[in-house]
């Protein structure tokens, strides 16, 4: 278990719910990854991530599927790519990571807490 946090410091985390509108292969990354596009709601709009979860999913089968992103975290440069949001998902002991989302449609950009 990691070391407790306050709800201060959870507060801190700016997670939302988006919605993927387009995926793509992400060869240059280092590790099998996939480009995504993510719907946040009309304040933040389209922002970009490069999630590592090809074990368990295709590009066609992420498009219009709901995730969960950190959206206040720096951007990171991955090869020629820029990561703006962290997707969630559960790390699998055999490999690869699962998405999470909520479990019906939502409209995008709603916080998480």
């Amino acid at each position: 278990m990691s070391e407790p946090v306050s709800m201060a410091d959870f507060d801190k985390l700016d997670i939302r719910v988006g919605k993927v509108v387009k995926a793509e292969d992400f060869p240059k990354a280092r590790k099998p990854s996939y480009k995504l596009w993510i719907d946040l709601g009309q304040d933040l709009g389209v922002k970009k991530s490069s999630a590592q979860i090809t074990h368990f999913y295709t590009p066609e089968e992420l498009e219009g599927k709901y995730v969960v992103a950190v959206v206040n975290f720096p951007p990171k440069y991955i090869a020629d790519f820029t990561s703006e949001v962290l997707v969630l998902g559960a790390v699998m002991d055999e490999g690869g990571c699962v998405l999470i989302g909520p479990d019906r449609p939502i409209e995008p950009g709603r916080r998480v807490s």
